[in-house]
C-alpha cells in the first residue's frame, strides 16, 4: 500500500540546509496500525507529509497504491490524496465559522461538487456526535473537535487515515476516547499512520517506527496484523471542462464565506459602493469613521507616556532585547520616587491563555498591572471592584474580565464571586471591566486584568514587564518627563553610549491621539478629492481585501488542499468570492447613492438627480474591475503550497 525507497528531503533555512530525512525506505502494508516515534525535529513530521502527499520528497521513489508519486504534478497528488488518504491533525484544522457537519462534508465539494451533508451526519453520529452537528468549533471541546476531525477524514472513505499528533491537544479523557476511535476504524479494516511523541500513545499501535535525524532508528511490530487485500489504486481524473453544478456550488460557497465573516465582505464590498455612491457616500463614510476613531481614543486616557524596552544595535545590526534592557517592577519604583513631574505610573504584562468556566473554554489576552491602571486607563469596573495593592503584593488570584468574556463564559450574567480556570489555574471574579469596544482586528473587551505580580509569577512566568504606562501632572510635562525616565533608565542598566539611541523607546499617546485624529480629518477630504477615479481605487481595493483574505485563510487553504482541492478549485472559489463582492457591493452602491442623493436634495435644499445611465455604466464598469482585480489574490491562493500553508501561523 505505502512503500518508499531511499526518500531524502533537504529544507533550506535562511543560508542553513536542514535534511529532514536521509535515505528513509519503509513499506506499510493495508490494514497496518503504525506509530512514527521520534524527538522534535527526527523528521516523523516530515515523513509524515510525504506519506501524504503534502509535500514532496527531493529524491527516492514513493509509490502510493502501486502508483509512483513522488513527481506527479500538483493537482494529480490532490486528486490521490483525497480519494486515499484521510488527515487527522494535532490542531484540529476546522473551519471556525461552520458547524460540525459542514465540517465534515467539506472535502465533498471537490469530490463530489457538492456538500453532501445527510452523509456526514451519519458519521459524526459514528463517532458520537449525532447530537453536535449544527455546532461550531468554538462550541465544541477539544476531544468533540477531533471527533469531528476523524469524521472529516473518513469522508471520502479512504483506506489510510494519517494522524499527527491526534492527541497532542487533548487531556486524557478525550485521548482515550480519539485512541479507542482510531482502533475501532483499523479493526474495520482502515489503514492508521500515526505521529506522536507520546510513548503512551505509540503503544496502542501494532507497529512502532522510532526515527532520529531523518533516519529510521528501530521499526518493532508488537502484533501479528493480518494481511488484507491492497486497495484498487485511484482513478486520477482532473476534468479541463467547468461543470455548472460545479460553478454553482463555488458561488454559493463564495456566498457563505463572505456570510460568515460580515466585516471583510463589508470592506470588499466598500471601494465599489464608492464607486458608485460617489462623493457624498464618501464623505458619509469618512465622517463615521472619524466619530468611530475619536470614540476609541476617548478610552486611552490622557497625558500618557508608554515605555518599552528598545532594540539594541550592534554594527548597525538590530540585536533581540535581554536583560540590559528589560524592564521591571523596580524600575516603577524608581521612576515613581526619581522623576518629577510623574502624576501615576502602572507596569504591565501581556499575554494570552485559555480560560474556562463550567464546560465553556475561551482563548483570550490576559494584561497584568497595577492597580493604578483603573484610573489611569478609564477602566473603573461597572460591576464589582478593582484589584488593591495588597492583593497585588500577595500575589492574588482575583481577576476583572471584559464583556467579550462575560458573554462567551458566562451568558451576560453577572460574573462577580464566580470563579474561573486560567491555564487551569482558579482566579476569582472580582469586577467586570467597562466596555471599550472594538479597534481594527482587536476586541478590547476580550481582556482578563490581573494583579501584575500574580500574572507574572502564576500565570505567564515572567520576570519582567513588557511595558510601562507613565501620566504626567500635565500636557506640557510630556517631554521633559519623558527625557528624564530615557536618562533614569539609561543610567539604571549602565547603557554605553554607542548603543543609547535605541535602548529604550517612549510613545507618547496624546501625540498619537492628535495625529489619528487629524488624520482621519484629513481623509475625509481627501475621500471626496478622489472621487473622479474611484473606479480604480475600487478595484484596489477589492484587490487588498483579498489578499487580506488569503493571508487571514492561508490555513483553510492548505486545509482545502490537503482534503483534495485542486489549484482551480481554490483558484474559482476566491474569484466567486471577488464576484459576488463586486456584484452586491454595485447594487448596493446605487441603492445607497440613491437614497443619499436624495436625503440631501431633501434636507440641505441641494440640487442633484441620478443619472440611470451613468449608474448603470459604473457599476458594469466596477463590476468588471472587480472580477479582474481579484484574479491576481485567487491565483496566489492557488499556488500556495499545502504544508507551508498549514504550517502558517
Amino acid at each position: 500500500m505505502i512503500e518508499l525507497r531511499d526518500i531524502h528531503k533537504t529544507y533550506r533555512m535562511g543560508d542553513a540546509r536542514v535534511r529532514a530525512l536521509h535515505g528513509v525506505s519503509l513499506r506499510i502494508e493495508p490494514g497496518e496500525f503504525v506509530a512514527i516515534t521520534g524527538p522534535s525535529g527526527s523528521g516523523k513530521s516530515t515523513l509524515m507529509h510525504v506519506i501524504g502527499l503534502l509535500d514532496v520528497p527531493d529524491s527516492g521513489s514513493y509509490r502510493l497504491l502501486g502508483r509512483e508519486t513522488a513527481h506527479l504534478p500538483e493537482d494529480e497528488l490532490a486528486v490521490l490524496r483525497r480519494e486515499a488518504i484521510g488527515f487527522v491533525f494535532q490542531q484540529f484544522n476546522l473551519l471556525p465559522r461552520v458547524s460540525a457537519r459542514e465540517n465534515v462534508a467539506m472535502p465533498l465539494l471537490y469530490s463530489r461538487h457538492e456538500l453532501d451533508v445527510t452523509r456526514a451526519e451519519k458519521l459524526l453520529a459514528q463517532v458520537g456526535l449525532g447530537d453536535r452537528v449544527h455546532h461550531k468549533p468554538n462550541e465544541l471541546s477539544g476531544g468533540q473537535q477531533q471527533r469531528v476531525a476523524i469524521a472529516r477524514a473518513l469522508v471520502n472513505e479512504p483506506g489510510i487515515i494519517l494522524a499527527d499528533e491526534p492527541t497532542g491537544n487533548l487531556d486524557s479523557a478525550s485521548q482515550h476516547e480519539i485512541m479507542t476511535i482510531l482502533r475501532e476504524l483499523n479493526r474495520q479494516g482502515i489503514t492508521i499512520v500515526m505521529v506522536t511523541h507520546e510513548e503512551e500513545v505509540a503503544r496502542e499501535a501494532r507497529r512502532r517506527i522510532r526515527m532520529r535525524d531523518g533516519v529510521i532508528q528501530s521499526d518493532e511490530r508488537t502484533e501479528t496484523t493480518s494481511q488484507r487485500a491492497e486497495p484498487d489504486a485511484a482513478v486520477v481524473a482532473t476534468p479541463d471542462r467547468w461543470r455548472f453544478r460545479e460553478i454553482g456550488e463555488h458561488l454559493h460557497q463564495g456566498l457563505r464565506a463572505l456570510a460568515a465573516n460580515k466585516v471583510r465582505t463589508a470592506l470588499s464590498m466598500l471601494g465599489i459602493l464608492i464607486g458608485v455612491a460617489a462623493v457624498v457616500a464618501m464623505l458619509a463614510l469618512g465622517k463615521g469613521a472619524q466619530t468611530a476613531i475619536q470614540s476609541s481614543l476617548s478610552s486611552l486616557g490622557s497625558n500618557l507616556l508608554v515605555l518599552r524596552q528598545g532594540a539594541l544595535r550592534i554594527g548597525g545590526v538590530a540585536q533581540e532585547a535581554g536583560a540590559t534592557t528589560r524592564l521591571t517592577v523596580e524600575d516603577v519604583v524608581s521612576i515613581r520616587e526619581n522623576v518629577a513631574g510623574v502624576k501615576d505610573i502602572s507596569p504591565a504584562v501581556s499575554g494570552r491563555a485559555r480560560v474556562s468556566f463550567g464546560n465553556k473554554n475561551w482563548n483570550t489576552q490576559v494584561l497584568g498591572t497595577g492597580p493604578e491602571y483603573a484610573r489611569m486607563r478609564a477602566a473603573q469596573p461597572g460591576i464589582g471592584r478593582f484589584f488593591t495593592e495588597a492583593e497585588n503584593q500577595k500575589r492574588a488570584r482575583v481577576a476583572l474580565v471584559g464583556l467579550t468574556i462575560v458573554r462567551e463564559l458566562f451568558g451576560g450574567q453577572n460574573p462577580v464571586g464566580e470563579y474561573i480556570k486560567l491555564n487551569k489555574i482558579n482566579f476569582q471574579v472580582i469586577g467586570v471591566l467597562p466596555e471599550k469596544g472594538a479597534t481594527g482586528w482587536r476586541d478590547q473587551d476580550d481582556i482578563i486584568v490581573l494583579p501584575v505580580n500574580t500574572a507574572m509569577y502564576r500565570l505567564l512566568g515572567k520576570s519582567y514587564v513588557d511595558y510601562i504606562d507613565i501620566e504626567a501632572e500635565r500636557p506640557e510635562d510630556l517631554e521633559a518627563v519623558s527625557e528624564a525616565v530615557t536618562e533614569l533608565m539609561l543610567t539604571r542598566r549602565k547603557v554605553p553610549p554607542s548603543q543609547r539611541e535605541n535602548a529604550f523607546e517612549i510613545r507618547n499617546l496624546a501625540d498619537i491621539q492628535a495625529a489619528l485624529s487629524e488624520s482621519s480629518r484629513t481623509m475625509s477630504f481627501l475621500l471626496a478629492a478622489i472621487a473622479g477615479i474611484s473606479l480604480l481605487v475600487g478595484g484596489i481595493g477589492i484587490m487588498n481585501i483579498m489578499l487580506v483574505s488569503v493571508t487571514e485563510r492561508t490555513r483553510e487553504i492548505g486545509l482545502r488542499k490537503a482534503v483534495g482541492a485542486r489549484r482551480r478549485d481554490i483558484l474559482s472559489q476566491f474569484l466567486a468570492e471577488t464576484l459576488v463582492v463586486s456584484l452586491i457591493g454595485g447594487l448596493a452602491g446605487i441603492a445607497i447613492g440613491w437614497i443619499m442623493t436624495v436625503m440631501m436634495s431633501a434636507f440641505a435644499g441641494w440640487s442633484a438627480s441620478v443619472s440611470v445611465d451613468a449608474v448603470l455604466l459604473a457599476f458594469l464598469f466596477s463590476a468588471g474591475i472587480g472580477v479582474v482585480f481579484g484574479i491576481y489574490p485567487a491565483r496566489k491562493a492557488a499556488g500556495l503550497n499545502p504544508i507551508d500553508a498549514l504550517r502558517y501561523e
